[in-house]
C-alpha cells in the first residue's frame, strides 16, 4: 500500500489524500451502530460510530483482512454539526477500533438513514495484498 501525498500539499489530519494498492479487494457495505443481534445499545453518535467500526472489523476478519487493509472509508452522517463536535471523542473511538491507519475518507451529511435510530453509517473498501 502506498500513501499518495502530492509535494507541497499540507498533510491531511485523520485521512489520506490517496492510496495505491494491489491485491484482493474486500467491500464492506454500510455498517451502522447496532450490535450482532441488530440492537442499538446507544443513541449516542460516538457510541454508534464505535460500534459501526467494530462491525466493519468483524466483516473484514471474515475475509482474512484487518483495519490496516482499509483503503477507502465513507461516512454518512445525519448531522454535520454532531459529527464535527464529536471530533476528539470520535478520534479516540476510531483509534481504539481501527488504530492509527488513516485511509482515504469522505464524510457526507444525509437526510436520513434506513434504520431510524442510526446516527451514522460507514462503508469501506479494503485491499489485502496477494
Amino acid at each position: 500500500m502506498e500513501i499518495l501525498q502530492p509535494p507541497g500539499w499540507p498533510r491531511p489530519k485523520g485521512y489520506s489524500n490517496g492510496i495505491a494498492a494491489s491485491g484482493r479487494q474486500v467491500f464492506v457495505s454500510g455498517m451502522i451502530g447496532w450490535d450482532a443481534e441488530g440492537r442499538f445499545q446507544t443513541d449516542d453518535f460516538v457510541g454508534q460510530a464505535r460500534q459501526a467500526l467494530a462491525n466493519i472489523v468483524a466483516v473484514l476478519r471474515e475475509a482474512g483482512a484487518g483495519p490496516e487493509h482499509i483503503v477507502r472509508m465513507t461516512w454518512y452522517v445525519l448531522d454535520r454539526r454532531e459529527y464535527l463536535e464529536a471530533g476528539a471523542a470520535l478520534g479516540a473511538a476510531y483509534r481504539d477500533v481501527i488504530g492509527r491507519h488513516y485511509p482515504t475518507m469522505s464524510a457526507v451529511q444525509v437526510a436520513g438513514l434506513m434504520e431510524e435510530r442510526a446516527r451514522v453509517e460507514i462503508e469501506v473498501t479494503a485491499v489485502v495484498p496477494d
